[in-house]
């Protein structure tokens, strides 16, 4: 008995991706996705001002077996198009929140200057990762996306009901993460989740990036 609990525990902890226990919507009260809804972020990133739009698009996508759930993410840096990302996520029975890749552009003059960091779960060696746990632990680490050399970012939940203002209104019933990459060594990332909404805050450790929830369109 004590080794199935182990068992058990380690498999809640640790889940293994499978396309057969994927559900048809993401429902997870961390990381809500109802497609039509745009998010709208403001502040800075990189020391610039910067203005972040993330929309759940309608269309479906087929990654690695599973129909997806497309969220755009376009970003602004002193008033021009710096960047713009289509990010792709799944929602398991248990209900984690899968991200299984993305295909981005970076701009400079309107022109696409880079596609660096694009990826997709089942494509030369890159597997699906976890974006948020269905039972966020104080502790709890995990990893994001693991495409080698390409990203590799991992996330462990620093905090729970922790109190966050932004513009767009304030919340106690939060998960609050720390992220990095093997690849970007020093580089630390803060993000809080809000219940029923999602991504209310993202700032880098080194103060240059703090974009805060402004708006909720639908």
């Amino acid at each position: 008995m004590l080794v199935l609990f182990i068992l058990t525990l380690a498999s809640m902890m640790n889940p293994m991706f499978s396309p057969h226990t994927m559900a048809s919507s993401i429902t997870n009260e961390f990381f809500p996705l109802t497609p039509g809804v745009m998010f709208v972020y403001t502040g800075k990133e990189d020391g610039k001002q910067a203005r972040e739009e993330i929309q759940v698009l309608s269309k479906s996508t087929v990654i690695n077996g599973v129909k997806v759930i497309t969220v755009r993410d376009v970003v602004y840096l002193d008033g021009q198009l710096r960047e713009r990302a289509d990010d792709w996520y799944a929602q398991d029975a248990s209900g984690n929140v899968w991200y299984l890749g993305e295909d981005t552009k970076e701009f400079e003059n309107g022109r696409v200057v880079s596609t660096a960091g694009s990826w997709k779960a089942g494509e030369n060696g890159a597997t699906a990762g976890i974006m948020m746990p269905a039972r966020p632990r104080i502790g709890t680490s995990y990893h994001q996306e693991y495409a080698p050399k390409i990203a590799q970012d991992e996330a462990q939940v620093t905090a729970l009901n922790a109190l966050v203002t932004v513009p767009y209104k304030r919340f106690s019933v939060t998960v609050c993460t720390r992220e990095s990459s093997p690849l970007e060594a020093g580089s630390l990332e803060h993000k809080c989740y809000a219940k029923g909404v999602g991504l209310i805050r993202s700032s880098s450790d080194d103060a240059s990036t703090d974009l805060q929830l402004q708006a909720i369109k639908k």
